[in-house]
């Protein structure tokens, strides 16, 4: 079995409120210096080794992220 991660972001040109609201919080909760945050998803998938980086890539275009507003970045991780 391999282990990939798989994290999915919005696109730069895309508003994200949720991070928004994040980086508006931390001031009110004495967390200062932090400019700008960007809220995105991680999964963690267990895959047969088998499973090459083309299936990985179309899982993640097709299934773990919108393409039309979300980039993300397939790794596979060393056991």
């Amino acid at each position: 079995m391999a282990r990939v991660v798989v994290d999915v972001m919005p696109k730069p040109e895309i508003l994200d409120p949720q991070g928004q609201a994040v980086a508006n919080a931390l001031p009110r909760l004495g967390f200062d210096g932090v400019t700008s945050v960007r809220q995105g998803k991680h999964f963690e998938l267990e895959v047969a080794d088998d499973v090459d980086d083309a299936a990985l890539a179309k899982i993640a275009e097709t299934f773990l992220a919108n393409p039309v507003i979300e980039d993300w970045v397939v790794t596979r991780i060393d056991a």
